[in-house]
């Protein structure tokens, strides 16, 4: 079923477009929902109270560019992947949600309470696992390869929900055309179990959406 009616969705509801309201009823409706935005239009920060309403343990997971580098670089994982969740936690300020508790920290493992319900982790670290009962969120998407998305996708039982997020044009990968996302987007677009939308308004505001207007 969609976004309830009778939710204010953390305040987000009585303000939502046409397009975002689309988005987020197509996380309640389906299995995948895979969203091509550009930044500041909400994606990450809907995507995350969407996951908090549903009420699964939510699995977010980012796509660190210099992958290559990234076990070579110096402190416990989480310290290597701190600059990577950024999105999410300021996603979690607008739903007034405390990462000191909603987080599991591995330098505090024994802090698991009925307020830990993220996990954060790069696709580096997640070979192998079997992702059962949860919200899966894969953000920056448009900077995971073919076999990265792979390797996530093909891990998600069906009792989980899988968000994708991406824009096709903010590329990091320093060979863009190896990028998963736009090739996944299309593989999925008309399953029944699958939605891909969306969002065209930049809230950041004129400066911001002019930006990122210009392309090469």
């Amino acid at each position: 079923m969609p976004l309830p009616k009778d939710t204010l969705f953390y305040g987000f509801a009585p303000k939502l477009t046409d397009e975002q309201r689309i988005y987020v009823d197509s996380i309640f409706d389906n299995l995948l929902t895979i969203v091509n935005a550009r930044s500041g239009t909400g994606k990450t920060t809907l995507a995350v109270a969407a996951a908090h309403m549903l009420g699964d343990p939510l699995l977010y997971l980012f796509a660190p560019v210099q992958e290559g580098s990234l076990g070579y670089t110096p402190g416990s994982v989480e310290e290597k992947e701190a600059k990577y969740i950024t999105p999410l936690l300021d996603a979690l300020d607008e739903i007034n949600e405390d990462p000191r508790f909603s987080l599991w920290r591995e330098d505090n493992p024994d802090l698991i309470n009925d307020q830990t319900w993220i996990e954060a982790k790069s696709h580096v670290f997640m070979r192998g696992t079997n992702i059962k009962r949860k919200t899966i969120i894969i953000d920056e998407a448009q900077n995971l390869t073919r076999g990265d998305l792979k390797k996530i996708l093909t891990r998600a039982h069906d009792s989980s929900r899988v968000i994708m997020i991406g824009h096709h044009a903010q590329c990091d990968l320093p060979q863009p055309a190896k990028s998963g996302f736009v090739p996944y987007l299309e593989h999925f677009r008309d399953e029944p179990y699958a939605n891909v939308c969306e969002l065209t308004r930049n809230f950041r505001g004129q400066l911001a959406q002019k930006a990122d207007a210009l392309t090469w």
